[in-house]
This record gives C-alpha cells, structure tokens and sequence, in this order.
C-alpha cells in the first residue's frame, strides 16, 4: 500500500504560479512512477504530466512550457510547479504513483488539491 497526500493548492490570479507536492509513505520501495492529473467540473480526468523514478518526463499540450514536474526520491516526493496559469487550469489535481510488486502493477491516487486560477 502506497499513501499520497498533495499540497499546494489554491486560489491564483491568472498569469500566477503555483507548486503542488505530493508526499508519498507507505510501501515506496516499489514506485516506479509518479504523476499529477487533473479533473475540471464535469470533465473527464486527464493526464497533466508524469515521471519515472529516472527522471524521464511527459507532459500533456497544453501545460508544456508552463508546467514542471519533479521528484525528489530521497524525500518520496513529487512535485508540480505551475506558471503562467490560465482559467483553463482550473480543476482539481490529483497525484498519482505506479507501483510494482513482484508481477503486479497498481496505481495509487492521492484525495486531491483544488487549484482555482480567476481574477
């Protein structure tokens, strides 16, 4: 069992910034993958950008230039910083890891952070 517990969120003008962090405990050994997605009102969930344990990173179009993501595996954290934000951006952020455990694969969720971007 993997626990999550994101940070970071909420209320920015647009134009401003934001970090998300996602603190992960539990059973970490086996992550092999973290990320952060995001669900607006009556949207579907949709991937925002991920990172492997290696560093390799992916990053959904419309927050490429404006979102980084990182992680820091001493700390079992992954974080999210955010610039440039735009209404759009409005949703809430859910982080995520995928881990493995001998042949079995599971992803975890974290409860999620609202992040509101509106003047």
């Amino acid at each position: 069992q993997v626990q999550l517990v994101e940070s970071g969120g909420g209320l920015v003008q647009p134009g401003g910034s934001l970090r998300l962090v996602c603190a992960a405990s539990g059973s970490i050994s086996g992550i092999v993958a973290m990320g952060w997605h995001r669900q607006a009102p009556e949207k579907q969930r949709e991937l925002v950008a991920t990172i492997t344990k290696t560093g390799s990173t992916n990053y959904a179009d419309s927050v490429k230039g404006r979102f980084t993501i990182s992680i820091d595996n001493g700390k079992n954290t992954v974080s999210l910083q955010m610039n440039s934000l735009k209404p759009e951006d409005t949703a809430v952020y859910y982080c995520d890891a995928g881990v493995i455990d001998g042949s079995k694969f599971t992803n975890y969720w974290g409860q999620g952070t609202q992040v509101t971007v509106s003047s």
